[in-house]
């Protein structure tokens, strides 16, 4: 008999559930979490276990990983993309496990992408070095705040980077105001110290690889956003065509229509979007500058034109 297995995965303890063909559960059990406990629960199902679903929550890695190395089947779970019916009178961990189950039964799971795990860490490096940049981008904007309600003029933000703690007291402003500034003006300094610490150690792990040398090639693409493009996107082989990529990136725009009005935009929860901005920027550099890239984007508007027409006289 086959069965299917859902693991509702929490912060500190995790939901495992295996049911049948037929929808009914023979194993339920809440079980801290312990990869070699959640493994011994599901070895006397091993043999007609044909996959374990876990939820793509923030700390599925260590799950997902171990599952595999035990020689499971597993599947991540796209959770944004599994809807339920709302009129449901109840709804908790075990009912919302078992309907994973049972959508990895039918064949109508909603999957996400398992990064590869010797590559993760320097996508999640990424992440970091990107949270950083915001974060020291915060505070040059905090300082341009406070100069501007001290002075009414703006400093340009590399003027702002250059600042020291002798430069703020030599503006003459109160003693509180200057304080302020100049712990703005450290920690600013101490991110960038780190955002180019990163930045190094990402340099290392992608300079070498083809596909970073050949998206430095794109106007617009430097070195920056083509290793956080490269690490977000992993194997581009994952992706069937153009379209789903584009989709991926947050570059395919999503609307809901309804007799002619716009009921409601899809997607608005941006997963990806430093993939996109780069590509945007690039597309749009390669679409000013580039001849090559002119006479693409006249064709593609032509061809556009003439399948409306075609549709228009069609109807």
């Amino acid at each position: 008999m086959k069965k299917f297995s859902g693991i509702d995965l929490h912060s500190d303890n995790s939901l495992v559930v295996v049911s049948d063909e037929q929808d009914r559960i023979v194993y339920q059990r809440r079980l801290a979490n312990d990869l070699a406990g959640i493994v011994q629960a599901l070895e006397p199902h091993r043999a007609e276990l044909i996959g374990v679903v876990v939820e793509a929550t923030y700390n599925w890695c260590w799950l997902v990983d171990g599952l595999m190395e035990a020689g499971y089947c597993v599947h991540l779970a796209n959770t944004a993309a599994i809807k339920k019916y709302e009129g449901l009178k109840y709804s908790g961990d075990a009912a919302d496990v078992a309907y994973l189950a049972q959508l990895l039964r039918l064949g109508l799971l909603p999957e996400g992408y398992i990064y590869p795990r010797e590559a993760r860490a320097g996508r999640d490096l990424a992440r970091k070095r990107t949270r950083l940049v915001q974060s020291r981008t915060a505070q040059i904007l905090a300082i341009e705040n406070i100069l501007a309600r001290q002075t009414g003029a703006r400093m340009k933000s590399q003027e702002i980077k250059r600042l020291t703690a002798e430069g703020v007291q030599a503006l003459g402003f109160s003693a509180d105001v200057t304080l302020a500034l100049q712990a703005k003006v450290a920690v600013m300094h101490t991110l960038e110290s780190q955002i180019t610490v990163l930045e190094e150690r990402l340099q290392e792990r992608v300079r070498l690889h083809e596909d970073y040398a050949l998206l430095t090639t794109v106007p617009g693409i430097g070195k920056s956003l083509a290793t956080t493009i490269m690490l977000e996107t992993g194997s581009i082989g994952r992706f069937a065509k153009v379209g789903n990529f584009s989709s991926y990136c947050r570059c395919v725009d999503s609307l809901r229509e309804s007799n002619g009005k716009k009921k409601r935009r899809g997607q608005r929860q941006e997963w990806q979007p430093v993939p996109g901005l780069g590509l945007r920027r690039g597309g749009a550099l390669c679409a000013a500058l580039l001849p090559a890239s002119q006479a693409f984007l006249r064709a593609q508007e032509t061809t556009a034109e003439c399948d409306c027409g075609h549709q228009g006289a069609g109807a």
